[in-house]
């Protein structure tokens, strides 16, 4: 599986473990939540930095983030 569709589906799941909708997310991260949708999608090429903003919006640490069943 591709690094893109892994960091969608992480994102998605972590989404809906907190409960919060794609476009808080997006509006806390600072991006578009058309943006947001291609990334849960696997659809966008995240750059470092947005992947920052994403994981920082969903409150964890970076290796927790990474720790994680889909990236194995």
């Amino acid at each position: 599986m591709e690094l893109q569709v892994q960091f969608g589906l992480r994102v998605k799941e972590l989404r809906l473990k907190i409960g919060i909708s794609q476009e808080a997310l997006a509006y806390k991260a600072g991006i578009d939540r058309t943006y947001m949708t291609g990334v849960e999608n696997g659809k966008r090429n995240v750059s470092a930095k947005n992947m920052d903003k994403i994981i920082r919006a969903l409150e964890l640490p970076v290796p927790e983030f990474f720790n994680s069943q889909i990236f194995k």
